[in-house]
């Protein structure tokens, strides 16, 4: 990796300045006397050391054997060989040679994880409950959202690219408030062309609403937002400890430094080189985006990746799919190492499942309970692979994970106690993993 000199000096372009000094305008009063604001390379190295997570969802459920946990040569193993990687004695399937090569140098893999679901549902989110004793809970990307964020930084706490195919999983900050809640940058529809009747996906990298009206002057928006905050203030008085009021009014208030914050979403910013290297799919084009906002300081960030539901043909989809992202995950763990942001940045991959070790009549895979996730780059111990399954992929065979563990793995990878406790509506201590849990020591540094 780059010395801290060199890393300082990669990272030229005068939007990302920009974009620093929006970031930095807030918080500048309590350093501004000693004039360290005045220089870049200070303020590079403040948004660097700000913790944040970058996750890449697999939804539908990428299948392990066909990635991570390859059986080749037994009745579960499909058409595929595996490959040995740059970690000694450990083999990944051969549609990902690029991350075969790179496995040592940032990347832990735990091939023993327990989701406790079958379905396509959102509970993996939510370690398994998204309701206890009628509390709705707040998923994990609004719990780090939370934990990481910066309270005067103006760019967003909290942003979710969702799928462009199948079901994205929508995460809900739950008692936590709506300001906890994703920005959810949807794809548009395109419809049906007849005589077909299956709609299409339009991309889109940014929100909707990060710019102003058309026909609407900044002044004039500035004035509805001074309007709206005197009404607020107003309606509030006795309603100070409603949540949910209270919520929505800090969600607001933020629409100001989302619209500042809006070239951030145009990869048009960034150089053919970097476009290139991450690849001309939707899927790399999220990617871009969300180190953009990681660079930025977004403290979450989640790129959907889908649709691995392939219950026929799926050796042909996975054929497809997965050396795509070989190729985006590659790219995108060496661009934020090249940028010095990977060691303060927590990459992770995970679905909401994984895929039966049995192959059906149509050469498909169906839903199964266990899967294989990875962790790269904060505060995880590169070459570490954790957990084991059986010959054959059926059962876990050494070293189980539940989501509860996972989850808590994930937390203190990025310095937060995963039993650091926030208080509900009603006054009750709601830890962010279940009392008693611990986070699996061996893939930490």
């Amino acid at each position: 990796m780059p010395s801290s000199s060199a890393r300082m000096k990669l990272c030229h372009s005068p939007d990302h300045a920009v974009s620093r000094r929006a970031f930095f305008g807030a918080a500048g009063a309590g350093v501004a006397g000693l004039g360290l604001l005045n220089s870049p390379l200070f303020a590079d190295q403040l948004v660097k050391k700000q913790k944040r997570v970058l996750m890449i969802f697999l939804n539908g459920g990428m299948s392990q054997f066909e990635s991570w946990d390859p059986k080749p040569g037994r009745g579960t193993g499909g058409p595929f060989q595996a490959i040995p990687t740059s970690i000694p004695g450990y083999h990944i399937s051969e549609l990902m040679p690029k991350m075969a090569t790179q496995l040592h140098r940032h990347t832990a893999v735990i091939r023993s994880i327990e989701t406790g679901n079958t379905g396509h549902e959102d509970v993996t989110l939510y370690a398994g409950k998204k309701v206890v004793a009628g509390l709705k809970m707040p998923s994990i990307g609004s719990m780090l959202a939370r934990e990481l964020a910066d309270p005067k930084s103006p760019v967003p706490y909290h942003v979710m690219f969702s799928n462009y195919l199948g079901a994205s999983y929508y995460e809900s900050a739950g008692f936590y408030g709506s300001q906890w809640d994703p920005i959810n940058i949807q794809p548009g529809e395109v419809p049906a062309k007849p005589p077909f009747k299956i709609r299409d996906s339009l991309l889109r990298l940014a929100p909707e609403a990060n710019r102003l009206p058309p026909g609407m002057t900044d002044a004039e928006h500035t004035n509805r937002e001074s309007l709206r905050e005197r009404l607020t203030q107003s309606f509030l008085q006795g309603r100070e400890r409603d949540g949910v009021l209270l919520g929505h009014n800090a969600a607001y208030s933020r629409v100001r430094g989302l619209m500042d914050s809006a070239r951030l979403f145009d990869i048009e910013q960034e150089s053919p080189t970097t476009r290139d290297a991450y690849g001309p799919t939707p899927f790399g084009k999220q990617a871009i985006v969300a180190r953009r906002l990681i660079e930025a300081g977004v403290p979450f960030v989640r790129v959907n990746r889908g649709w691995w539901d392939h219950h026929g043909q799926n050796f042909e989809f996975h054929h497809e799919m997965v050396p795509e992202l070989d190729h985006v995950m590659s790219a995108l763990l060496d661009d934020l190492a090249v940028r010095g942001l990977l060691e303060h940045t927590l990459v992770v991959t995970f679905s909401e499942m994984g895929r039966t070790p049995s192959i059906n009549n149509n050469m498909g895979r169906d839903h199964f309970s266990r899967m294989s996730v990875t962790l790269s780059g904060c505060g995880i111990k590169p070459g570490v692979i954790h957990g084991e399954t059986d010959a054959d992929g059926n059962q876990i065979a050494k070293n189980p994970v539940n989501l509860n563990e996972f989850f808590a793995t994930i937390f203190k990878a990025v310095g937060i106690d995963p039993q650091k406790e926030r208080l509900a509506p009603d006054g009750r201590p709601v830890p962010l993993t279940v009392y008693g849990t611990k986070p699996v020591s061996e893939v930490l540094a």
